[in-house]
């Protein structure tokens, strides 16, 4: 049985192999890991592609988010808002700051913030919203932004699935104040391990976040602030930049590839397909369709060797960790409904056409022997 994972890190290694090994021969020959060469270079490269003045490296994600707030002066005592279907990262980074995270519903249609749940939400102690570009579609950011100016708060945007996407022709990453990308591996441009970064058009904000990025160093053992340690190395820096060569033909690809899964799945009534707002690019990170019979069609699937996630099983309000925040069952309605029914079926650049097509045949059969039974 030919197995069709739910992501292919060999194949896209196999596809840029000489490159990727010549560029890490290049690091280990030079014997420099730390910030160096290759970290400035793909800051600048990232930048530009972001169309942004400064990128910032780091060491995840979750670091991003965490040194971003940081770097608003958010801690403890302050409120940020942001949605309840998200990975749990967007949450840990808020209270890492000593912040209280405040949960919001989403619009079923972007899987993002529902701007219309926000303002209920703002209290004395609002400092910040972060909206999420879930599953590489873009959150609604005009109406959030607008809330976020009337109210005098910080936008963070949390950008970690959804590298190159646009909102009303304008990449995501630049429309707040300051904004968070993860490179793990199965993001659309992934390192071999964890790494993020930080983008901003704000010169200030940049000195801060270079500061809190490593002890808040100006000059070597001398820490001017109270930062971190959380650097971005030499040898995903080098990784990244060959990779971020050819993020716009991957992301091509990835619309492509779901667009023939429309093409295929348009037919059967019992699936939501995902949504593609006019007013965006998709760059699709997951292709996350939506059944009342998710849970079935996931066994079946897998019974034929085609491999599905979930993004994400358990909505953050709801998890055990989180009982602190006083959230009970009800409370986000969407947010509940969506984790009941999501199934990221297989998506990356390297899926081929057969294999899309032997993955769109098995939900239209697991369908049809559904009505039939």
């Amino acid at each position: 049985m030919q197995e069709i994972p739910a992501v292919n890190l060999k194949k896209q290694y196999a596809a840029i192999q000489m490159e990727v090994d010549e560029a890490i021969a290049l690091v280990l020959a030079k014997g420099s890991f730390g910030l160096g060469d290759e970290v400035s270079a793909f800051e600048q490269e990232f930048a530009s592609y972001c169309n942004a003045s400064h990128t910032i490296g780091v060491a995840s994600g979750t670091d991003a988010l965490q040194i971003a707030l940081s770097s608003l002066g958010i801690g403890t005592g302050d409120e940020v808002i942001t949605s309840s279907h998200t990975a749990v990262a967007t949450v840990v980074a808020i209270e890492k700051t000593g912040a209280r995270p405040i949960l919001v519903d989403i619009d079923l249609h972007r899987f993002t913030l529902d701007p219309q749940q926000i303002k209920q939400t703002i209290t004395a102690n609002t400092r910040a919203i972060i909206p999420v570009h879930l599953y590489g579609c873009p959150a609604e950011l005009e109406p959030i932004l607008k809330i976020a100016h009337e109210n005098n708060l910080h936008i963070l945007e949390d950008c970690a699935q959804a590298h190159g996407a646009l909102y009303k022709n304008k990449t995501v990453g630049t429309w707040g104040q300051i904004s968070a990308f993860s490179f793990y591996p199965t993001k659309n441009i992934g390192a071999f391990g964890d790494g993020g970064a930080i983008v901003t058009n704000d010169v200030e904000l940049a000195k801060k976040i270079r500061l809190l990025r490593q002890y808040g160093w100006e000059e070597r053992y001398i820490s001017s602030i109270k930062g971190m340690n959380s650097r971005l190395d030499e040898l995903q820096a080098s990784i990244l930049r060959i990779k971020l060569r050819y993020l716009e033909k991957w992301n091509a690809k990835r619309r492509e590839l779901a667009n023939l899964y429309h093409d295929t799945l348009a037919r059967v009534e019992e699936i939501t397909l995902p949504h593609q707002p006019a007013d965006s690019q998709h760059v699709f990170h997951q292709y996350v369709i939506r059944t009342a019979k998710r849970d079935e069609l996931k066994i079946f699937l897998k019974e034929r060797g085609i491999h599905t996630l979930i993004h994400y099983p358990v909505p953050i309000h709801l998890q055990p960790a989180y009982k602190n925040l006083g959230y009970s069952p009800g409370d986000f309605p969407n947010t509940e409904l969506a984790t009941k029914e999501i199934l990221s079926l297989p998506m990356y650049p390297e899926l081929n056409e057969e294999e899309l097509h032997k993955v769109s045949e098995a939900v239209c059969k697991f369908f049809k022997k559904s009505r039939e039974s």
